[in-house]
């Protein structure tokens, strides 16, 4: 089978998942992607990594050009499984398994047609929401992230409703390493706030930095990469050391990493559809480590998340009171803090890696054994 993904394919945690499980099939995957790996030991070696030069050129430029180059390698490739790791590559593996007579796989990972890039920029949403209503039929295979989402899809595309498949990462409870806590100098005492992902507008980081000034018992970190990393490094050096901003981590480092903290953070914004339809990977590897999670109320299937847990709280990271009033319960409050944890605990339980790993192979059965699924997914 071939596998397409527009980035560093080592870079995302589910891409990363669904190439493990396959592979663990006794399945030949070829990966197919834009930009050089960061962490190519992640693969397994089994898996034959492809990894084409990413294009100098930004926006429709851009994905015209990778969409070229992920055409003329899928083609280039006999494979019976064209898997589509994003809307991005989806034209390019359709075009490919239509010349070549395999099966066709489209994991959504977001609602594209609401993407961060269409915020007060209609075309780019009409653009991809097009283009994904031209070829989400034609698969014969649609994953998702989470309900909303697949809810979505089957009434705007004209698709069976797709398979969702949560970014719950593998293995068990995560223990602390010190790892983290090492790197920025802080005790075992210490509380500290964690933010890991995207750096990009609609986070609700800027909040989450300013907020903190009102929390001085504790310190901030955020790892990850994007547009606003420059414009936080200049917020966190005037916060009296209490904030650190630190670059992109694989994700087999970053879950060393994560257990160091007390508490995960994703206080987005609901600018676009996409954001307040979303149930990121982090919110699952927070759980992981043993973290209660701070979460934007604007954001549903986070919100829904906690309150059916008690995981966590869901505040307006715009209501600058609310939000260091959650900070400073959820970091201070020892009661508080072993209600979430238990909490967590029942997160975990509802949503397993085994439960959600099972999904996925049962989805793809039939591909892997040759047999494409009828319409109605039987």
């Amino acid at each position: 089978m071939l596998f397409a993904f527009l980035g560093d394919v080592t870079g995302s945690s589910r891409a990363l998942r669904q190439i493990r499980a396959l592979a663990d099939t006794g399945a030949a995957v070829d990966v197919v992607a834009v930009g050089a790996p960061r962490d190519p030991g992640a693969l397994p070696e089994a898996v034959r990594l492809i990894a084409l030069p990413a294009p100098r050129a930004r926006g429709p430029r851009l994905f015209w050009q990778a969409h070229r180059a992920v055409g003329r390698a899928a083609s280039a490739a006999r494979a019976d499984v064209y898997h589509a790791s994003d809307l991005y590559v989806l034209p390019a593996l359709g075009a490919a398994a239509r010349r070549r007579g395999g099966a066709l796989v489209y994991d959504a990972r977001e609602w594209y047609a609401g993407l961060d890039a269409g915020h007060r920029r209609p075309w780019v949403g009409w653009g991809w929401g097009a283009v994904e209503a031209r070829w989400a039929p034609r698969c014969d295979l649609v994953l998702t992230v989470n309900d909303a989402i697949a809810d979505r899809l089957a009434a705007a595309r004209g698709v069976a409703r797709p398979t969702v498949v949560r970014n719950v990462p593998t293995g068990g409870l995560r223990a602390p390493t010190g790892a983290l806590r090492q790197r920025l100098g802080l005790g075992a005492d210490r509380p500290l706030a964690l933010y890991q992902g995207l750096f990009r507008p609609g986070r609700g980081l800027a909040a989450l930095v300013d907020a903190m000034a009102d929390v001085p018992e504790a310190d901030l970190v955020l790892i990850g990469e994007g547009s606003e990393a420059d414009r936080l490094r200049a917020q966190a050096a005037s916060a009296a050391g209490r904030v650190h901003v630190l670059p992109f981590v694989p994700p087999d480092a970053l879950a060393a990493l994560t257990p160091d903290a007390d508490l995960g953070v994703m206080v987005a914004r609901p600018l676009t559809k996409s954001l307040r339809l979303a149930l990121p990977n982090k919110a699952f590897e927070y759980a992981a480590a043993g973290l209660p999670l701070l979460v934007g109320s604007g954001i549903e299937p986070l919100r829904d998340l906690v309150a059916a847990t008690g995981a966590g709280e869901a505040v307006d990271p715009d209501d600058r009171a609310a939000l260091v009033g959650a900070l400073r319960r959820m970091l201070l409050d020892d009661d508080a803090r072993q209600r979430y944890r238990a909490g967590v605990q029942r997160l975990r339980e509802r949503y397993t890696p085994e439960a959600e790993t099972a999904v996925f192979l049962n989805a793809y059965a039939p591909l892997l054994a040759g047999r494409r699924p009828d319409p109605d997914g039987r």
